[in-house]
């Protein structure tokens, strides 16, 4: 049976998103079982050092601190509505694109893989829905990022149970910024992928490699879960460094 390279687009399409997919699962393993050994963990818990230390002291110093977070929380707020609007934008000329032309924007001759129609829709597909999925994730973090507007400027609200919420509104906030990129490296992949399987594969490959030096951390891999505090976080981790 001879070779075709159509068969490319079979084999190598899904071991790059398997290869994606393994490595996201075990991240996603690693933040719930050891966050401080993530990056995504490890911010985490700055951030509830940093809302606990906002809504300490008196009024008038608290009341100081919280114009400052407020302006951290909007800049958030701005980077996450603006890639959330760019991925809106990117979801309607792929739409518009898919309507209006049944032909691939590239030469087939250039391709080296299947470039028959229905793989050409499903590339569309494929790259839309990681647009449409970031855009959501964009949505959904910057919903609670302005809630944590809301907690934060509420006068008076220093209680344990206040502090809670503001921490878990900017933890929600974070984590729905962090799967909006996620969506995007996807994105990234399928948008190789018209250019074929292999381009595909590679920046599977690139990606992963890229991904892995940034999402752990070199030390605090041995700590299950967070601590109890936020002061004995800080503690265990200036001890780690």
């Amino acid at each position: 049976m001879v070779f075709q390279k159509e068969y490319l687009d079979v084999v190598l399409v899904p071991l790059g998103l398997l290869i994606m997919l393994i490595y996201h699962l075990f991240l996603l393993y690693k933040y719930l079982n050891h966050p401080l050994s993530t990056a995504i963990g490890s911010e985490n818990i700055d951030r509830k050092i940093w809302v606990e230390k906002i809504l300490q002291g008196d009024d008038v110093e608290v009341a100081t601190k919280v114009n400052t977070a407020l302006d951290v929380i909007s800049s958030n707020t701005s980077a996450t509505t603006t890639l959330a609007s760019i991925s809106l934008t990117l979801c309607a000329l792929i739409g518009a694109w898919m309507a209006n032309s049944a032909n691939n924007f590239l030469p087939s001759q250039i391709i080296y893989g299947n470039t028959n129609p229905v793989t050409v829709s499903v590339k569309y597909i494929c790259i839309l829905t990681c647009f449409l999925l970031a855009f959501s994730c964009f949505v959904q973090s910057a919903r609670h990022f302005v809630h944590s507007n809301y907690l934060l400027a509420t006068p008076g609200a220093t209680a344990k149970s206040d502090v809670k919420k503001a921490e878990r509104a900017v933890q929600r906030g974070s984590e729905f910024w962090s799967l909006g990129l996620r969506a995007l490296y996807f994105a990234l992949n399928f948008l190789l992928w018209f250019f074929g399987p292999i381009p595909m594969l590679v920046s599977s490959v690139a990606t992963v490699v890229i991904l892995s030096c940034h999402d752990y951390e070199k030390s605090g891999g041995d700590h299950k879960r967070p601590p109890s505090s936020a002061v004995d976080t800080n503690e265990r981790l200036l001890l780690v460094s």
